[in-house]
């Protein structure tokens, strides 16, 4: 008779691992020139990248006029009007704040200025009257010498 395996399984025996799997390092494909980018919704049907598109500074005062221009009509509403000038809300609203801290800068710029143009009147106006203060002292302390018999 063969002999027979009597001992009791172990658990090593009874777990069968499975083979572990290689690790590839996979090089990205580059994009060709043919392949065109996504298109979207845009307003002028403009390809999305990457990057956010800069605005000048004329450009987003003019938006902004014309945004609120629409809105002060009752033509659309806020959202609508954003909508079409083709920017989210959230850069509305930090263009608006951008101005409006732009212009209140200029308003500190030209307080400034004339903070500045007024301490220097008063600055020339505490000397003359500290001349006139002095010339009025001496002329006191040579009577009062004159009274004393001192000169």
């Amino acid at each position: 008779m063969a002999e027979e395996n009597t001992a009791p399984a172990t658990v090593e025996d009874a777990t069968v691992k499975a083979p572990e799997r290689k690790k590839r390092n996979v090089l990205k494909r580059q994009k060709t020139a043919s392949e065109t980018p996504r298109l979207t919704n845009t307003p002028a049907g403009k390809a999305v990248s990457g990057k956010a598109r800069k605005y000048s500074a004329t450009e987003k005062l003019d938006k902004l006029k014309s945004i609120e221009a629409q809105v002060a009509n009752g033509a659309s509403t806020l959202k609508d009007a954003v909508k079409s000038a083709g920017i989210s809300e959230q850069t509305y609203y930090n263009w608006k704040n951008s101005v409006k801290s732009d212009n209140q800068t200029a308003n500190e710029v030209a307080s400034a200025g004339e903070e500045f143009a007024e301490l220097v009147q008063l600055e020339a106006e505490n000397h003359k009257l500290r001349k006139l203060l002095s010339e009025k002292l001496r002329a006191e302390n040579s009577d009062l010498r004159k009274k004393l018999g001192l000169d």
